[in-house]
């Protein structure tokens, strides 16, 4: 069995980053709790320009909502194949409240990562700022 060549690196176009979002259920949202970063996962959806996700009152929504910028990233990876990609989205995120739109985010019957009915407070995410890559690598060489 040969050895992996060197990881090629692509850009990803805002329209396959889009794509890409849209793809997948469960991403990791990075905020600052305390002056320290962290990094937490959750379940979400893409409902036009933002991503909304829900949790509960607490640390989660605290820091996700407090006038910062966040950022949310989902990636996936084929171990076989030796690729994988990512997506980021840096953005303000704040809590929805207006009666129409979190009427429009319950719509979306979005499952909690782990606080079940507890989790009924929504979060959005402007997705204004995305950037993304691919990783690959050529074959393997015999």
């Amino acid at each position: 069995m040969g050895h992996l060549g060197a990881p090629i690196f692509e850009e990803l176009a805002a329209d396959e980053c889009r794509l890409l979002l849209g793809s997948q259920a469960l991403g990791r949202v990075g905020v600052s709790v305390s002056g320290l970063p962290a990094v937490l996962p959750v379940n979400y959806a893409v409902a036009g320009d933002r991503i909304v996700f829900r949790t509960a009152p607490g640390t989660k929504l605290d820091a996700a909502t407090a006038g910062a910028v966040v950022a949310f990233e989902v990636d996936d990876y084929d171990v076989d194949r030796h690729e994988g990609w990512s997506v980021m989205v840096r953005g303000m995120s704040r809590e929805i409240t207006d009666p129409d739109d979190l009427a429009a985010a319950r719509a979306l019957r979005l499952a909690s990562w782990a606080l079940g009915k507890s989790a009924d407070r929504y979060v959005a995410i402007d997705t204004a700022v995305m950037t993304g890559r691919r990783v690959r690598r050529p074959s393997p060489v015999r």
